[in-house]
């Protein structure tokens, strides 16, 4: 830390940000900026869209300060869940789905022809179509496990679900699939 720097506690932070303080928020994007990257950057590849989510996800920290309860945990862990959420509403939302469909023709043959990825591979025999006629609450289990490579675990975690709705909301999803591709 820079000589002089003034460090606050997590109380302190909170006061000074529910009294508008510009300072106490440039203290706490400087402090908080990387960690809350890192959890944005795990669910959206994309960097552009990646550091969008994150300056909506703190523009809702400071617009929902107020509603931060000191008993129902660390502010971090609020922050976290306040990105992790905007990360996900934003891999859910039609835009990001519509932006996955529109490559142009020649970048699709550019990718069946030069790269032979699980994911390119899936949309050259159809299957995001299918995928993308699942609910959303199926298809972002889906997405999370068989295309980012997240354990049950890992995706219960993310999603604040029990990993028993997970496995149950996978299982459904696949089911789907079967039913849909006519697989027996």
């Amino acid at each position: 830390m820079p000589q002089g720097e003034t460090i606050y506690s997590e109380d302190e932070l909170v006061f000074l940000l529910q009294q508008g303080s510009k300072e106490g928020f440039d203290y706490l994007y400087k402090h908080y900026n990387g960690a809350l990257w890192t959890s944005v950057c795990r669910i959206i590849n994309d960097e552009a869209t990646a550091q969008d989510v994150l300056q909506e996800a703190f523009v809702k920290i400071w617009k929902n300060i107020g509603t931060y309860a000191y008993g129902k945990g660390r502010l971090y862990t609020w922050m976290s869940r306040i990105a992790r959420n905007c990360a996900i509403d934003k891999l859910r939302s039609k835009g990001e789905t519509m932006k996955a469909k529109s490559q142009n023709s020649e970048e699709i043959v550019s990718n069946i022809s030069g790269n032979y990825s699980t994911e390119n591979f899936t949309d050259a025999i159809g299957l995001k179509k299918v995928l993308s006629e699942l609910p959303d609450k199926y298809l972002v289990i889906v997405e999370l496990a068989y295309f980012k490579g997240y354990t049950m675990e890992e995706c219960g975690t993310l999603l604040e679900l029990p990993v028993g709705t997970v496995k149950t909301r996978m299982r459904m999803a696949l089911c789907l699939l079967r039913e849909k591709l006519s697989i027996n």
